[in-house]
């Protein structure tokens, strides 16, 4: 399996209107912590997540959290 690009050793810390995301995965979006195609030819795609109501959210940016997208510390141990 090829390991994605840390895009960041901290999360993006946001507050995100309701709607749905894509968060990137592969780490190489221009628009980091979100997809932009940037994927495409690899084995990575993005993950698509809900936000039901205003909230300020931590998104990973390490690329390593077991909790995807939501950043679980990994950061610290890379």
């Amino acid at each position: 399996m090829t390991e994605p690009v840390i895009a960041d050793q901290k999360p993006v810390v946001m507050e995100l209107e309701p709607g749905t995301y894509y968060w990137c995965s592969c780490g190489q979006s221009g628009k980091q912590p979100f997809c932009d195609g940037s994927h495409k030819g690899t084995e990575f795609s993005p993950l698509a997540f809900e936000v039901a109501e205003k909230k300020t959210v931590a998104l990973c940016n390490c690329k390593h959290t077991a909790n995807s997208p939501f950043c679980d510390g990994a950061h610290a141990r890379l």
